[in-house]
């Protein structure tokens, strides 16, 4: 068994700022002064947002199945999941192990994370045994916790990671999504 950290990879990131500039002052027909940034600022400080939306970005993020959940509740964005019905965990390119998100909210040495080791033990044993004993991955995968590692790409315009991440680092969001979308929202500065 491993436990790790979640983490995101931007893998595409738009830089231009060019186009973004075209793109607003078509809706002002006014003509470049030679000032991108400060015209595109101005542009989203009156939250004239449709403009950022023809540049879109393509994030790596590796997270348990239950931040996973959140993410893809966002419908105009394209997702690509690690799939639990064909990835067969017992194989040598997985370690022969499940691997698992670490809980933010509980230190090591907590009786309550020890409990969640044990129960991630738990949930590794039987899996490799229903395989082992035939099941395929797709039927195993039943008995595999929200905290199971999971590797997803998403793809979206600017204006709807702006959304995603103003959703995902708020109060009322869960911790462990916030504990992904506020580094990546730092990386980003939108």
């Amino acid at each position: 068994m491993k436990i790790i950290e979640p983490s995101f990879e931007i893998l595409a990131f738009p830089d231009s700022i060019e186009l973004l500039e075209i793109a607003g002052r078509t809706c002002y027909r006014s003509e470049p002064k030679g000032e991108p940034e400060k015209f595109v600022k101005k542009i989203m400080d009156s939250q004239h947002l449709s403009v950022i939306e023809h540049l879109t970005t393509t994030v790596r993020i590796i997270t348990d199945r239950g931040v996973l959940a959140e993410l893809t509740r966002h419908r105009l964005a394209s997702f690509s999941v690690e799939s639990t019905r064909y990835c067969n965990y017992s194989q040598d390119k997985y370690g022969n192990e499940i691997t698992f998100i670490k809980p933010c909210f509980w230190q090591e040495y907590n009786d309550k994370y020890k409990l969640w080791v044990q129960a991630m033990a738990n949930a590794e044993a039987t899996y490799l045994l229903m395989i082992k004993n035939g099941a395929t991955p797709e039927q195993a995968r039943s008995v595999l916790p929200n905290s199971l590692k999971t590797e997803i790409i998403i793809s979206c315009n600017l204006r709807e990671l702006r959304h995603i991440l103003d959703l995902r680092c708020s109060a009322k969001a869960h911790p462990q999504i916030k504990e992904i979308c506020l580094p990546l929202l730092k990386e980003v500065s939108l």
